[in-house]
Formats: structure tokens, C-alpha cells, sequence
């Protein structure tokens, strides 16, 4: 166990995966020094609500701490307000943008990802926007103020968040998506066809099979043209085309990527005393069975807690269930677990009425389940989801079946 007051571990990135793996360390008694290096000027915050609530008319325009104000001085947590520039591993040592050098035990890298670009003409021209830091959320809530015709490239979890909250306050939204349906890289095909349903319904004009051509500028405002030949004006667009993760330190400190730093069961690197965690980390999934780059809060969290518990000494293997969730106007989508297309689809409810899950099955086991505004099938599956559960769909296609009541029953976990 890590006790020895001369260690010092730094953490590279103070978003959710870095506040964590500080606030952990404290809790299980590490008594080293910590340092968290913060790339950008504000306070660490939450990056959800930049894509729903920050956005909305009646917003106060503040971003939600991650963690209160007396945090950091009550935890003696050091925060820096500085962007590392270079690591060397062999000294174990962090260079500082201003040319400061510090000297680590441990080294955690949580650096996250960044927006990927939007490569089509005129992706740069001024109203074309991306959405990942409060400084982009910032730009959005004012050209939103003024704006009237919307055009959202990427129907994924931060275009259909943000194309929801702009048809809440009254614009015209156009989303174009390149692929057959929306958030297919997270969801079932019964699912995005609910929500393909449901956003058009809404009023949204979302539009499949069709991606982005070109961006141009047309007088006062933009002219979208899409692969389909259509043209779309437009006052904003926002683009959402994924992320890629932020690994370019950790490669130039020798360290070994691929769609992410890689790191093993204990979220440890290659390399002594380095580890990695959150959206930048590549890790062995235990229930994918491969290896696996997760973009969410739940894994954020868990990954720094269990980082922690890697720096104190404990090196049991990562194995939380993973967990999404999403917020699109007034519908609350929550995931457990990790879907895959060829899953056996199980409808849990009445879709018409709002509120519904969808159980999956592979090879006959409870893989995931994906809840529209319903709480209860959303936790009942977290307790369910990686269980080796054998289900039969007719038990599930059942009216008086219940998630809730079947993680209530004690489910003995196979051995």
C-alpha cells in the first residue's frame, strides 16, 4: 500500500477520469503529494450539460463544477493551471508549458479526447462549430441567441442532445447523417429507429444516408450541401463526427497506442509507474472480451477509482459493467452494457407510450439493455448486465415480466 509521503503522483487532465483518480487516492489513504495539471484556464467542470441544459434559453450560462471550490485545498490536492508539454519516463519527469519540470512517482494519464475534424470545404468558416469544452458551449449560447435555421452534421449522442435543445427553443434543425441510422455505433437498430421516429416527430428533419459535401458561405449566413446533392442555408452548424483520443504525449514519451494508450487489466502501462485512464485509455474489456476505448462518465469514474486502487498497490482487474446515458429533449436514453448489431432484440414495454426498454440477448445471454425514460429497468440492468443471465425472449416478451423484479430475485453469479 502507497503510504510514503516523499511519492507524488501526477495526473495529466482534470476532467472527470483525473478528478477522480486524485479524490480515490485521498480516500484510500495515499499520502503522497498530488498534482492535477489542467490544459484549459476554468475550474475543472462537468462536460455533459455543455450539450443539453448549458445550451438551453434559459440557462445561466455557468458550467456545473466537478468538484465544490474547497475541493482541492480540503483534499491537499495541488491544481495546476498548466498544459504538460513533454514527459520522460526514464527520469520520471513532467515538463510544464512555462518551462517548470516535476518530478513523479506515479504518472497518470488522463488527457481525453478531442472533436475529430469535419473534413469537407468550409469547415472552418465562422458559425461552423464544435461542441466539447466550455469556451465551444460559450460561442454556441450566443450564436444561438440569433439564430433561426440550424444545420447538425453527426446524429450522434452530442448532435441529437444539441439538435433537441435548439428545436426546444424554436429553430428550424436539419440533422444530416452519413450512415443508415442514428447513434448506430451505440445502439441497437430497434432503437435508433425509435429515436429516428421520435426526433422527426418533433420536428426535427433528420435526414439518413446523408452526410456533409460542403459549407459555404451565403451572404449573411451558410449554405450546407450534402453528399445527396440538396443544400441546406443555415445562420449554425454544429458537426459531431466523433473523437479521437489525445495520445500524442504519451506517444512521443515512448508510449505504446492504438486508438488510445494502451494499458492492461489494472489500467497500468508498459512503462513503470504510468498509467492511463478514461477516453485516452485502451484497455482489455471483460465484457467485450477485446480491447476497448469507452467515451463516458461511468467509465471516466470507475477507471480513476480503479487507477487508485492500481497506485495503492491492489491489482485486480478491471471488470465494471459499462453504462451510457442520454438526454434529447424530453426523452432520457440509458444504456447498460455494450450492444452489438447481431443481438437478439427484446422489446420490454410499449414504445408508443415513451417508456420502454429494450433487453439484448446474445446467444441467449443478457447482454445489454437500453431504457427509454425508465429508471428503474436502467439500474435493474446494471445489476443484471455481464451476469452470464440465460433468458428466454418468450419470459422476456412477457407482460408481467420485470427487470426490476428479476435483479430484486438474487440471481447467483455463475461460476
Amino acid at each position: 500500500m502507497s503510504t510514503n509521503t516523499a511519492e507524488h503522483t501526477i495526473i495529466i487532465g482534470a476532467g472527470q477520469a483525473g478528478i477522480h483518480v486524485a479524490d480515490s487516492l485521498r480516500t484510500q489513504g495515499y499520502t503522497g503529494a498530488i498534482t492535477i495539471l489542467n490544459d484549459e484556464v476554468t475550474f475543472p467542470y462537468q462536460r455533459p450539460p455543455l450539450s443539453k441544459d448549458y445550451l438551453g434559453a434559459d440557462s445561466p450560462g455557468t458550467a456545473m463544477p466537478l468538484r465544490g471550490p474547497d475541493f482541492f485545498a480540503a483534499k491537499n490536492i495541488t491544481l495546476h493551471a498548466g498544459a504538460a508539454i513533454a514527459v520522460d519516463t526514464a527520469a520520471r519527469s513532467v515538463t510544464l508549458a512555462y518551462g517548470t519540470v516535476l518530478a513523479y512517482t506515479h504518472l497518470v494519464f488522463a488527457t481525453g479526447a478531442a472533436n475529430r475534424p469535419l473534413p469537407c470545404p468550409g469547415s472552418t468558416l465562422e458559425g461552423v462549430h464544435a461542441l466539447r469544452t466550455l469556451d465551444d458551449a460559450q460561442d454556441l449560447q450566443r450564436s444561438l441567441s440569433a439564430a433561426r435555421r440550424v444545420v447538425v452534421i453527426g446524429a450522434g449522442f452530442i448532435g441529437l442532445e444539441f439538435a433537441a435543445t435548439a428545436r426546444v427553443r424554436g429553430l428550424a434543425v436539419t440533422v444530416l447523417e452519413f450512415a443508415t441510422r442514428p447513434m448506430g455505433r451505440a445502439l441497437s437498430p430497434t432503437a435508433s429507429d425509435w429515436f429516428t421516429d421520435r426526433h422527426r416527430a418533433d420536428g426535427i428533419d433528420l435526414r439518413l444516408n446523408e452526410g456533409v459535401a460542403s459549407i459555404q458561405r451565403d451572404g449573411t449566413g451558410l449554405l450546407v450541401e450534402s453528399t445527396a446533392g440538396e443544400r441546406y442555408p443555415a445562420d449554425l452548424v454544429l458537426y459531431g463526427v466523433g473523437v479521437v483520443p489525445r495520445t500524442e504525449l504519451a506517444e512521443a514519451a515512448g508510449l505504446s497506442t492504438g486508438n488510445g494508450i494502451l494499458v492492461d487489466s489494472a489500467l497500468r502501462t508498459e512503462v513503470d509507474g504510468v498509467l492511463a485512464v478514461g477516453d485516452c485509455a485502451s484497455f482489455p474489456n471483460a465484457h467485450t472480451g477485446s480491447r476497448t476505448r469507452l467515451e463516458s462518465v461511468q467509465n471516466a469514474t470507475d477507471h480513476g477509482r480503479h487507477a487508485a486502487r492500481s497506485i495503492m498497490g491492489h491489482t485486480s482487474d478491471y471488470a465494471e459493467t459499462p453504462w451510457f446515458w442520454s438526454t434529447q429533449g424530453t426523452v432520457r436514453l440509458q444504456i447498460a452494457g455494450i450492444s452489438h448489431p447481431t443481438d437478439d432484440p427484446v422489446v420490454l414495454g410499449d414504445p408508443a407510450t415513451g417508456k420502454f426498454s429494450i433487453a439484448l440477448l446474445r446467444d441467449g445471454m443478457l447482454a445489454a439493455v437500453e431504457s427509454v425514460n425508465s429508471a428503474a429497468d436502467h439500474i435493474a440492468a446494471r445489476k443484471l448486465v455481464g451476469r452470464g443471465i440465460a433468458l428466454d425472449p418468450a419470459t422476456l416478451a412477457d407482460p408481467e415480466f420485470s427487470l426490476k423484479a428479476l435483479a430484486k430475485a438474487g440471481i447467483p453469479i455463475p461460476a
